[in-house]
Protein backbone atom coordinates (compact mmCIF):
# COMPACT_ATOMS: atom_id res chain seq x y z
CA UNK A 1 0.00 0.00 0.00
CA UNK A 2 1.33 3.47 -0.53
CA UNK A 3 1.22 6.17 1.80
CA UNK A 4 -0.20 9.50 0.05
CA UNK A 5 0.85 12.67 2.42
CA UNK A 6 -1.74 15.27 3.06
CA UNK A 7 0.08 17.48 0.31
CA UNK A 8 -0.02 15.15 -2.07
CA UNK A 9 -3.59 14.49 -1.70
CA UNK A 10 -4.32 17.77 -2.38
CA UNK A 11 -1.81 18.71 -5.26
CA UNK A 12 -3.22 15.66 -7.20
CA UNK A 13 -6.89 16.64 -6.68
CA UNK A 14 -6.50 20.44 -6.98
CA UNK A 15 -4.46 19.88 -10.37
CA UNK A 16 -7.35 17.19 -11.38
CA UNK A 17 -10.22 19.47 -10.69
CA UNK A 18 -8.83 21.91 -13.70
CA UNK A 19 -7.89 18.99 -16.31
CA UNK A 20 -9.96 18.79 -18.98
CA UNK A 21 -10.10 15.08 -19.42
CA UNK A 22 -11.12 14.89 -23.23
CA UNK A 23 -8.72 17.37 -24.23
CA UNK A 24 -5.18 15.93 -22.02
CA UNK A 25 -6.32 12.87 -22.55
CA UNK A 26 -6.22 13.05 -26.32
CA UNK A 27 -2.92 14.99 -26.13
CA UNK A 28 -0.80 12.56 -23.90
CA UNK A 29 -2.52 9.67 -25.96
CA UNK A 30 -1.61 11.73 -29.65
CA UNK A 31 1.79 12.25 -27.81
CA UNK A 32 2.61 8.41 -27.32
CA UNK A 33 1.47 7.22 -30.76
CA UNK A 34 3.23 9.77 -32.84
CA UNK A 35 6.89 9.84 -30.26
CA UNK A 36 6.40 5.90 -29.70
CA UNK A 37 5.24 4.73 -33.31
CA UNK A 38 5.75 1.42 -32.38
CA UNK A 39 2.59 1.65 -29.80
CA UNK A 40 0.51 2.55 -33.16
CA UNK A 41 -0.04 -1.62 -33.42
CA UNK A 42 -2.29 -1.33 -30.47
CA UNK A 43 -4.82 0.92 -32.25
CA UNK A 44 -5.00 -1.15 -36.01
CA UNK A 45 -8.72 -0.33 -35.53
CA UNK A 46 -8.80 3.14 -35.00
CA UNK A 47 -7.88 3.93 -39.04
CA UNK A 48 -4.70 5.72 -39.72
CA UNK A 49 -2.51 6.42 -36.95
CA UNK A 50 0.43 6.84 -38.88
CA UNK A 51 1.66 10.42 -38.87
CA UNK A 52 0.89 13.42 -36.26
CA UNK A 53 -1.58 14.73 -39.03
CA UNK A 54 -3.36 11.55 -39.47
CA UNK A 55 -3.27 11.42 -35.66
CA UNK A 56 -4.75 14.67 -34.89
CA UNK A 57 -7.67 14.11 -36.92
CA UNK A 58 -8.46 11.09 -35.54
CA UNK A 59 -11.87 10.70 -33.67
CA UNK A 60 -10.95 7.56 -32.05
CA UNK A 61 -7.63 8.79 -31.11
CA UNK A 62 -9.47 11.57 -28.90
CA UNK A 63 -12.28 9.04 -27.45
CA UNK A 64 -9.75 7.11 -26.36
CA UNK A 65 -7.73 9.61 -24.80
CA UNK A 66 -10.80 10.80 -23.03
CA UNK A 67 -11.24 7.05 -21.88
CA UNK A 68 -7.89 6.80 -20.24
CA UNK A 69 -8.22 9.49 -18.35
CA UNK A 70 -11.46 8.97 -17.00
CA UNK A 71 -9.89 5.71 -16.15
CA UNK A 72 -7.00 7.85 -14.33
CA UNK A 73 -9.63 9.36 -12.20
CA UNK A 74 -11.27 6.25 -10.63
CA UNK A 75 -7.62 5.75 -9.90
CA UNK A 76 -7.63 9.32 -7.97
CA UNK A 77 -11.22 8.51 -6.58
CA UNK A 78 -9.67 5.59 -4.59
CA UNK A 79 -5.68 6.32 -4.34
CA UNK A 80 -5.68 4.14 -1.55
CA UNK A 81 -6.44 1.11 -3.69
CA UNK A 82 -5.74 1.30 -7.20
CA UNK A 83 -4.58 -2.27 -7.25
CA UNK A 84 -7.82 -3.83 -6.96
CA UNK A 85 -9.62 -0.41 -8.65
CA UNK A 86 -7.35 -1.67 -11.80
CA UNK A 87 -7.63 -5.41 -11.65
CA UNK A 88 -9.94 -6.12 -14.40
CA UNK A 89 -8.23 -3.02 -16.57
CA UNK A 90 -5.43 -4.58 -16.14
CA UNK A 91 -6.54 -8.36 -16.95
CA UNK A 92 -7.81 -6.67 -20.03
CA UNK A 93 -4.71 -4.90 -21.42
CA UNK A 94 -2.76 -8.64 -20.33
CA UNK A 95 -4.66 -10.91 -21.81
CA UNK A 96 -6.47 -9.93 -24.33
CA UNK A 97 -4.50 -6.89 -25.62
CA UNK A 98 -1.33 -7.88 -25.11
CA UNK A 99 -0.30 -4.67 -24.18
CA UNK A 100 3.38 -3.76 -23.17
CA UNK A 101 3.28 -2.70 -19.82
CA UNK A 102 6.19 -0.53 -20.58
CA UNK A 103 3.41 1.46 -22.72
CA UNK A 104 1.82 2.50 -19.75
CA UNK A 105 4.39 4.07 -18.17
CA UNK A 106 5.17 6.20 -21.72
CA UNK A 107 1.90 6.91 -21.87
CA UNK A 108 2.76 8.67 -17.87
CA UNK A 109 5.76 10.65 -19.18
CA UNK A 110 3.35 12.33 -21.69
CA UNK A 111 0.57 12.95 -19.68
CA UNK A 112 2.92 14.55 -17.31
CA UNK A 113 4.18 16.78 -19.95
CA UNK A 114 0.68 17.65 -21.14
CA UNK A 115 0.16 18.75 -17.44
CA UNK A 116 3.36 21.01 -17.85
CA UNK A 117 1.87 22.27 -21.06
CA UNK A 118 -1.44 23.28 -19.26
CA UNK A 119 -0.27 24.73 -16.37
CA UNK A 120 3.08 25.95 -17.20
CA UNK A 121 4.40 27.37 -13.89
CA UNK A 122 1.82 26.46 -11.67
CA UNK A 123 2.52 22.36 -12.85
CA UNK A 124 5.25 22.97 -9.99
CA UNK A 125 7.93 20.28 -9.25
CA UNK A 126 6.49 19.12 -5.87
CA UNK A 127 2.86 18.91 -7.62
CA UNK A 128 4.86 17.33 -10.52
CA UNK A 129 6.63 14.55 -8.17
CA UNK A 130 2.68 13.91 -6.69
CA UNK A 131 1.65 13.34 -9.96
CA UNK A 132 4.73 11.26 -11.28
CA UNK A 133 4.35 8.89 -7.86
CA UNK A 134 0.03 8.73 -8.89
CA UNK A 135 1.00 7.71 -12.47
CA UNK A 136 4.26 4.79 -10.75
CA UNK A 137 0.94 3.33 -8.54
CA UNK A 138 -1.51 3.28 -11.88
CA UNK A 139 1.62 1.88 -14.02
CA UNK A 140 2.33 -0.48 -11.40
CA UNK A 141 -1.51 -1.92 -10.85
CA UNK A 142 -1.64 -1.96 -14.48
CA UNK A 143 1.01 -4.19 -14.49
CA UNK A 144 -0.12 -6.17 -11.91
CA UNK A 145 -1.59 -9.15 -14.26
CA UNK A 146 1.89 -9.29 -16.41
CA UNK A 147 3.70 -10.62 -13.18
Amino acid sequence: MVHWTDEERQAISSTWAEINVEEVGYQALARVLVVYPWTQRYFSTFGNVSNATAIAGNSKVRAHGKRVLDALGDAITHMDNVKATYTKLSQLHSEKLHVDPENFRLLGETLIISLAAQFGAAFTPDIQAAWQKLLAVVTAALSKQYY
